[in-house]
């Protein structure tokens, strides 16, 4: 699904070994239907040229601030104009002091100042830069003007040495352009998120799961952190990174996941339950590999587990509790009737099955309260944790204290 399509993105390149990763970013953002101008700076074109850029975008970029072909119809305030976001990847240390402080003294920082659209800066830099009190500052008052600054990764950096100050990955970037519209709604919350599958031991190589890929889990993770929730992400294996700024923590079997979820209830939190918990264990897991008999056939005894979000919505801890109810059919029937069952304030619903629901980058889902019934047109799944979690702020807000 091209879930950009129409959409006009700025790009705006700053002097950094990070800007080689900018290309990959313009690319998948047209790959997704946007419409991509790009505006660089001097010291990126050390990095980038620009007919890299022209050739992944079809439009050559942007670098002077006094073009006298582009100015004649105030260039920059018409590309300013014309954005509907404006990302700046990487920005280096200098830009985010020239952005902190209102300097105009390049094209980019003045496209910063006149611009009306929502603004996303992911920093790249060396860990010291990134950790410098002034950066901080920096950072802090760029956030009070309403913008999105992303955390930079973790890790090994082209100077050779290890920390944060790495260019966020080219698909959290993108997942944060699609959440931009959802507005700091969570602040002061905490919500804890459980995302992906359980598994149960069957000996000590084999186990029974589902097909969650959690990608459900993490999209709203991620949502809820840019809501300016603190989140605490409570996952069952899966192969997907958790968002940056997260307290994350990886458990296995159902019984894993209850006990992980206990230990982090608290007074009016708010609890996602998204992880499709295992129904059932083994009774009595053998604690040797099975090895292949002569009988034709093998019986294992199942045993009922534990019901998490039941067990959260009876705590009486949480202001709002959200189940998630996958069905193969009578979807409404059902989500309505654990709605009810488990005393859930949201039940969120969706339909299952192969190509269905589980390991997709899209869903549609139905919101099921006890006075309504909201149905959220597929769409990726990022765009629909957005939804998911203003319409929770929203009914947060109105219920009465």
């Amino acid at each position: 699904m091209k879930d950009f399509s129409g959409q006009n993105i700025l790009v705006g390149i700053t002097g950094g070994v990070a800007a080689y990763k900018t290309l990959l970013l313009i690319r998948e953002l047209t790959k997704l239907g946007a419409n991509i101008r790009v505006v660089m700076t001097d010291a990126a074109t050390h990095f980038v040229t620009p007919m890299s850029v022209q050739a992944l975008c079809g439009h050559p970029p942007r670098q002077a601030l006094f073009d006298s072909e582009a100015e004649k119809g105030m260039g920059h305030i018409e590309l300013a104009r014309w954005a509907d976001i404006f990302v700046i990847a990487p920005a280096s240390a200098n830009c985010l002091a020239k952005l902190a402080n209102g300097f105009a003294d390049d094209l980019l920082s003045t496209l910063f100042l006149v611009n009306n659209n929502p603004v996303v800066i992911c920093p790249a830099m060396n860990h010291s830069m990134w950790e410098h009190p002034a950066t901080v500052a920096n950072v802090t008052q760029i956030q009070s003007y309403g913008v999105t600054v992303m955390d930079p990764e973790e890790g090994a950096q082209a100077c050779g040495e290890f920390g944060p100050g790495r260019l966020p990955e080219i698909d959290a970037i993108i997942d944060t352009l699609r959440l931009v519209d959802l507005t700091v709604s969570l602040q002061g919350k905490t919500v804890l998120i459980t995302a992906g599958p359980t598994i149960e031991s069957i000996d000590p190589v084999r186990y029974l799961t589902n097909r969650s890929s959690g990608k459900m889990g993490y999209a709203l993770a991620r949502a809820a952190k840019y809501a300016g929730a603190k989140v605490i992400l409570i996952s069952g294996p899966v192969s997907l990174t958790p968002p940056t700024g997260v307290q994350y923590t990886v458990v296995d079997s159902a019984k894993d996941m209850l006990s992980a979820v206990e230990n982090a209830l608290e007074k009016d939190i708010i609890v996602i339950g998204c992880a499709a918990v295992s129904d059932f264990s083994i009774g009595e897991p053998n604690q040797e590999k099975i090895k292949r008999g002569q009988q034709p056939t093998m019986t294992l005894e199942l045993v009922n587990n534990p019901d998490i979000i039941a067990t959260v919505a009876n705590s009486d801890l949480p202001s709002f509790v959200v189940g998630f109810a996958a069905e193969t059919n009578h979807v409404l029937t059902h989500a309505k009737d654990k709605l009810a069952r488990k005393n859930l304030d949201l039940v969120v619903a969706n339909e299952v099955g192969y190509n269905k629901g589980f390991d997709q980058d899209n869903n549609e889902v139905t919101l099921i309260t006890e006075k309504e019934v909201t149905t959220l047109q597929n769409n990726h799944k990022t765009r629909i944790a957005a939804q998911i979690i203003a319409f929770i702020a929203t009914s947060l807000q109105n219920t009465p204290q």
